[in-house]
């Protein structure tokens, strides 16, 4: 009897698969010329949004990054105490972060940062709060 309690328990767990606890990935892609942003969850656009990167004189920096670590409430030691609200930082002191000059998203504004409205800021800091550091990718490309 024992066996077949076995067996039969044995069948049922083939029956559903396993859920995964892993967290999804994130890749955020920004293109330079178009001053844009898109977001994927597993494969799946989620998001695009308008950007302000690096102004003329300045650089953001192209290629693809791990996200390294967060900050909700940043201020930048570098250019005058300026809010980065919800900042992913991937490389060094550059991050993806809110900003509240809203009238500059769409076009070249930034000391190299990649800029967005802060709800997508925060959109984006939740998402790669919740998929985890490794698991977040920022790609840029010209």
């Amino acid at each position: 009897m024992r066996r077949v309690l076995i067996a039969a328990s044995a069948c049922l767990c083939l029956q559903f698969p396993a859920v995964s606890a892993q967290a999804g990935t994130i890749l955020a892609r920004i293109d330079l010329r178009s001053q844009t942003m898109t977001v994927s969850e597993d494969g799946v656009l989620k998001y695009r949004w308008k950007v302000s990167t690096a102004r003329k004189g300045y650089v953001t920096p192209v290629g693809s990054y791990t996200a390294k670590w967060l900050s909700r409430d940043h201020r930048s030691k570098k250019y005058d105490d300026a809010p980065m609200p919800y900042a992913v930082f991937f490389n060094g002191g550059y991050a993806v972060h809110g900003t509240y000059e809203l009238k500059r998203l769409g076009r070249p504004a930034s000391h190299g940062c990649v800029r967005l409205e802060p709800r997508n800021a925060a959109t984006f800091f939740s998402m790669t709060s919740e998929a985890g550091l490794k698991n977040t990718r920022i790609v840029i490309s010209d």
